[in-house]
């Protein structure tokens, strides 16, 4: 019986996050590091079921926090539409908030009290241009761990799709796509390039943060139930094969209410697309080490970005500026 189901029958008022085992890691025997595996960077991947109630939100997404830094990780990434999932677009309108705003604080204030850089993945932000347009944008915020935002990306690729038996999805009816990408963000886990959830399909703005020197891609997401089976797990490891990254995409998971569930499988991939960690079904966490000596081996051992052609096809994901 697992530790964390038999933990629960001995002491039923107990609340205990469920936490994934860290996975081996199957490398090619040249490519083996020295490195001890406990000097490396841990980083963990929280996932969450969010709903319309953004106060017990964001209980849960501190219990996993703290637990995180508990344990030792230098940063936590939470899932796309951590701070709430909303039963319709005005709905989503009303719960949202600027990056001034009370929720964006309390986070903060547990980056400060954890000691640990936090990656927000999707916030709904009211922007500068709430009054005239009345709209919001899908904001990936990465503070720091004083509690300082050092970054923001507003996703760039909003996902309009109509998937038989998943049901109708049109971001757009209350969301304003970003202007642009961020540079990549040196944390202590290395230098993290932002995107949100259908961005993944892209692999044009995964080569862009690459070339422009990212080691970590994160995708925070809230997969569907029939897109997540079949293209969940393979677009993240082929976006880790192309560009030599890690990549770290943690989940909604579950029923947030009647008109919407998500996929969840929060997972790590390593650059040789190996998942290095996973989490298991419900809310908690998995966690990774962030070996860059293995990285920079890999793309020593495998130059693609040194073998590209863009004179044949152009430059796929240009370089950023």
């Amino acid at each position: 019986m697992p530790l964390h189901r038999l933990l629960s029958l001995l002491c039923p008022g107990l609340r205990i996050p469920r936490l994934s085992v860290l996975c081996a890691q199957p490398r090619p025997r040249a490519m083996a590091t020295s490195s001890s595996s406990c000097k490396l960077p841990l980083v963990a991947v929280c996932q969450v079921t969010s709903t319309p109630d953004k106060q017990q939100n964001f209980k849960t997404c501190a219990e996993l926090v703290r637990e995180a830094a508990r344990l030792g990780a230098c940063l936590a990434f939470l899932p796309e539409a951590f701070d709430f999932i909303a039963r319709d677009p005005a709905e989503t309108l009303r719960l949202s908030e600027p990056l001034g705003g009370k929720l964006l604080e309390e986070y903060t204030q547990l980056a400060r009290e954890c000691g640990l850089w936090l990656s927000l993945g999707g916030f709904h932000e009211r922007g500068q241009d709430w009054e005239q347009t009345q709209k919001i944008y899908n904001c990936h915020v990465l503070l720091n761990s004083k509690g300082a935002v050092v970054a923001t990306y507003r996703k760039t690729h909003l996902c309009d799709v109509e998937i038989p038996g998943q049901g109708p999805m049109c971001e757009s009816n209350s969301t304003i796509p970003g202007p642009s990408l961020e540079s990549p963000v040196s944390t202590p886990a290395g230098k993290i390039g932002l995107a949100v959830c259908y961005d993944m399909r892209f692999p044009e703005l995964s080569l862009a943060l690459a070339q422009a020197g990212a080691e970590i891609l994160t995708y925070p997401s809230a997969f569907g139930s029939v897109t997540g089976p079949a293209h969940w797990e393979v677009l993240l490891r082929a976006r880790a094969i192309e560009t030599q990254c890690y990549v770290v995409a943690a989940a909604q998971c579950g029923r947030h209410h009647e008109k919407r569930a998500s996929y969840g499988h929060s997972m790590v991939v390593d650059p040789w697309g190996t998942v290095v960690a996973r989490c298991s079904e419900g809310p908690g966490l998995c966690l990774a080490r962030i070996d860059l000596n293995y990285l920079r081996q890999l793309r020593q051992h495998l130059p693609v970005f040194q073998h590209r052609r863009p004179d044949l096809y152009g430059n796929l994901g240009h370089p950023l500026s």
